[in-house]
């Protein structure tokens, strides 16, 4: 390292690479400048010196700095290495990983070399590689732990556990009988423990049990040591020594129920359905009735048992169960005992025993059989209880009144708004629900959980500014979204991006969109300092369970709703793209001149809006004084709107990136194959959307968008053109060959297959629109008769009963097939009957309707599943209801 360098410049030399790992850059840089002075053709120091300017974000002076180094000194192995920390710090690991090999050819047994090279290997998954580094290290360094547990650790991520027990079994054997001192029993009782996980793992579990009781006394984490041992025991079948520890276990933690579920296997009672012979229920009460007398506290004995129970014993024991929590005070309740709404017959239960509570402290103020008097709260809760019980159960009316009682009984409970606030969602008021969502923030502004519950239900009623004013009241010094961002606030940034998409402003809905997949490459990337850090540590079970999860973490929910949103944004973006301003113009200039004055007057607003947004923002993100005195600067967005993100040449390759990353990592969802086969229907990759299709009918053949497609994709085929290529004829041959594995279309045409279809799902509401529209879509001249089949359509109720999204999505339908707004509006009034609070069919019991009733009374604008008009509701200067009484008239 600086070897060519006279002895002064070397000592300054190494004072640059001092300054650098201590993070003194303008002392190193200083350094690199006086040595520059007199050699400034020195390959090694303007390397340094690029590496430095890195780290003071100047970029392009680095590379170019770098660059100019290694051409000065192209067999210098600190050139290389440097080179291959510049593209590390920009993500850019397989060109790293080149870099750090050219500097091996050079100097093959640099460690720090091979220690980089071996890091970034674990990250970007080049296992084979990992492995031949980590047994690099070893061979120089075998008087090092970590060379040998990361050697162990590189060959059980190549799939390879035996070999890595060996080289486990290897290190041991150097060790002293006496080891580990005090200081290190923690980390070597973690590398047994890793050891035993590794036996289990290669079905050598006799021998891993041996191993764990011989090691006993050197293992300090005794619960999981005894987790181990009884999973292991129970693998064995020993299952009386089992169920001996899985009680100990229980006596450590009665409410933890993965011990409670490992007891009952061991006894021979466990059934993954939760289906029971009446002789098993039995057992299973006698069980948990003992467990209880044991744990009186613990409330997981209580509430599994209600899982399994039937008829009068669950009545007993709900009963039980439910009268402590409401006398508490327990808000999660409902939320407690959800799941078992899904079991035939305890719905109905549950309702009948919270109904005999609330009559029984209706009229004597005590529950039913006792003589002891409930504080006034028992009331409250019990409604508030039955306020969701009916919620879930679809009666929106029953559930309003239960809630609003509870608020005339006690109005200073903010759970109560919060759950009022759902309902009305639920029911299709989505203004109505972000109102009294405000108004349980607002009796406790220091809630962040209200808070976060108002801004979601501001975004679902699409008043996307009020609700990032709100949401910033609880950012780091009141900064603006920057800080959502950079707290990685995904479910704020996915509602924002739904919200916009609804409005059609597919730039901001974009940007919000890949905001969220950026934050995915964040959390990939923040894995790399695990990989030495877990080693040193010895925290191995962790670290492996950590790498799992980074293998499977575009699988999230979050990632694959983000994904999603981005290619329907794209899609959106091709159908509709953004007209130039010659289109425009030509345009403008075929309308009458009071409408173009109309146009002028809100484009002049509009670019007035956006410039004060502008400058506010501006002033915000201007150099600003924490509160440790010191100046920050905070970063002005370029595309606050998103705007460049438009400005793609083809939208449809865009879209394929994500589309790729949801075929990877999330191909069971229905979504990916339905996004696969519409980008691929527009871009006419016939095969690639057969392939999509394909994969809808194995994961659900008879769902309606699947049938859909397959109309459409076969109508499409029809119309293709003979064949006149070998490409093309050879795509017609995968075509005839594939159209008979679609058993819906064995010896029948379009048309009848979408009859056979209607016949077969004839109750179910959606499965008839889709017919509908498949069956306009084969024949444009049935109009007539595609309706008919729509209005047809009853609401029998049970799993049939229809959904508030779905008949808005039928709404929809109706008006692509009848440009009459006479048939559309049948179906508005229709639907209106069965949802008297949403705002989209202008129900009855909606505020956009009771508007119009209430004299003198500030309310609520109109509000559809689309847009929302925000300046009707009045608010004050922080973002409250101003007369919550106007509301409640509004909402009863």
């Amino acid at each position: 390292m600086g070897a060519s360098l006279p002895p002064k410049e070397a000592n300054l030399f190494k004072l640059i690479v001092k300054s650098y790992e201590t993070k003194q850059y303008k002392k190193g840089l200083k350094a690199a400048d006086t040595i520059l002075k007199k050699y400034p053709n020195h390959g090694e120091t303007l390397s340094m010196k690029g590496l430095t300017l890195n780290c003071m974000d100047r970029k392009s002076e680095a590379y170019e700095l770098v660059r100019l180094g290694l051409k000065n000194d192209l067999k210098s192995h600190v050139c290389w290495h440097v080179y291959g920390l510049l593209y590390r710090s920009d993500r850019e690991y397989r060109e790293a990983v080149k870099c750090y090999r050219n500097a091996l050819r050079i100097d093959p047994d640099n460690i720090e070399i091979l220690r980089d090279l071996s890091l970034l290997q674990a990250q970007i998954r080049d296992l084979a590689g990992f492995v031949e580094t980590r047994q690099q290290l070893l061979t120089l360094k075998p008087n090092h732990r970590m060379n040998w547990i990361g050697f162990a650790v590189a060959h059980h991520l190549n799939l390879n556990a035996s070999k890595a027990i060996d080289i486990l079994e290897a290190y041991e054997g150097t060790l002293e009988n006496d080891y580990p001192p005090e200081n290190e029993r923690l980390e070597h009782g973690e590398m047994l423990l890793y050891k035993v996980s590794l036996l289990e793992e290669c079905d050598m579990v006799e021998k891993a049990l041996n191993e764990l009781h011989k090691k006993n006394h050197k293992i300090v984490d005794k619960l999981s040591y005894k987790e181990a041992e009884v999973s292991l025991l129970v693998k064995l079948d020993r299952l009386d020594e089992g169920e001996k520890l899985y009680r100990a276990l229980l006596s450590m933690n009665p409410d933890n129920y993965s011990y409670y579920e490992g007891l009952q296997k061991c006894l021979g009672l466990y059934s993954e359905s939760a289906v029971y012979s009446s002789n098993e229920i039995e057992q299973l009460e006698a069980l948990y009735k003992s467990l209880g007398l044991q744990y009186t506290w613990s409330s997981a004995v209580k509430r599994i048992p209600l899982d399994f129970l039937n008829a009068e014993k669950f009545c007993e024991a709900a009963d039980n169960y439910i009268r402590p929590l409401l006398a508490k005070g327990v808000p999660s309740l409902f939320s407690d005992l959800s799941p078992l709404y899904d079991h035939p017959g305890k719905a109905d239960i549950l309702e009948e025993l919270a109904l005999n509570i609330e009559r029984s402290l209706k009229t004597s103020g005590v529950f039913p059989g006792r003589e002891d008097k409930e504080p006034p709260s028992t009331l409250m809760w019990t409604l508030f209880y039955l306020a969701q019980n009916y919620d879930r159960r679809g009666q929106i009316d029953i559930a309003l009144n239960k809630i609003d009682e509870a608020i005339e009984h006690t109005p200073t409970v903010i759970d109560l708004y919060s759950i009022k606030s759902r309902i009305l969602k639920h029911g299709g008021d989505l203004a109505a629900a972000a109102a009294l969502a405000d108004e349980a923030r607002c009796m406790d502004l220091a809630d962040r959980c209200a808070n976060s519950d108002c801004v979601k239900r501001m975004l679902q009623a699409d008043q996307v500014s009020l609700a990032e004013k709100t949401a910033v009241l609880f950012t780091k010094d009141g900064e603006q979204h920057n800080n959502l961002h950079d707290m990685q606030c995904m479910w704020y940034e996915l509602a924002s991006g739904e919200s916009y998409f609804r409005q059609g402003e597919i730039g901001r809905a974009l940007k919000k969109f890949l905001a969220v997949e950026k934050h995915y490459a964040d959390i990939t990337e923040d894995q790399f300092d695990f990989h030495s850090y877990c080693l040193r540590k010895m925290t191995l079970r962790a670290y492996i369970d950590m790498l799992k999860f980074q293998d499977r973490l575009h699988s999230h929910p979050y990632f694959r709703k983000a994904a999603a949103g981005a290619v329907r944004c794209y899609i959106m973006l091709y159908d509709s793209p953004p007209k130039s301003a010659a289109e425009e113009d030509d345009e403008m200039a075929k309308l009458p001149a009071s409408q173009k004055k109309k146009i002028r007057q809100k484009q002049r607003k509009a670019v007035a809006r956006t410039k004060k947004e502008a400058e506010v923002k501006s002033e915000e993100s201007s150099v600003n004084v924490s509160k440790s005195g010191k100046r920050v600067v905070k970063p002005v967005d370029p595309d606050p709107h998103g705007e460049k993100l438009l400005q793609v040449e083809d939208p449809l390759l865009e879209a394929t990136k994500y589309l790729k990353l949801l075929q990877r990592h999330s191909p069971d969802s229905l979504e990916t194959h339905l996004l696969s086969f519409e980008v691929h229907m527009r871009r006419h990759k016939i095969l690639l959307a057969l392939q999509a299709l394909k994969q809808l009918f194995r994961l659900d053949a008879e769902n309606r968008d699947s049938h859909c497609c397959l109309i459409r994709f076969f109508h499409k085929v029809a119309s293709m053109p003979a064949p006149a290529t070998d490409a093309e004829k050879l795509i017609r041959s995968v075509l005839d060959a594939e159209q008979p594995n679609f058993s819906q279309l064995h010896g029948k045409s379009l048309v009848e297959a979408n009859t056979l279809f209607l016949e077969k799902h004839k109750d179910s509401l959606m499965h008839r629109a889709a017919a509908a529209e498949m069956l306009y879509f084969i024949e444009p001249n049935k109009k007539a008769e595609a309706i008919k089949l729509i209005e047809d359509s009853t609401n029998n109720g049970g799993s049939y009963k229809w959904k508030l999204k779905d008949c808005i999505a039928v709404h929809k339908i109706v008006g692509k097939i009848s440009d009459d707004h006479a048939v559309a509006s049948r179906w508005k009034v229709r639907c209106c009957e069965y949802f008297p609070f949403s705002t989209y069919f202008e129900g009855c019991k909606s505020s956009v309707v009771t508007r119009n009733k209430v004299q003198d009374t500030p309310v609520y604008g109109s509000i559809n599943h689309q847009e929302a008009d925000q300046s009707a509701v009045p608010l004050s200067s922080n973002g409250t209801v101003e007369n919550i009484e106007a509301l409640k008239n509004l909402v009863i």
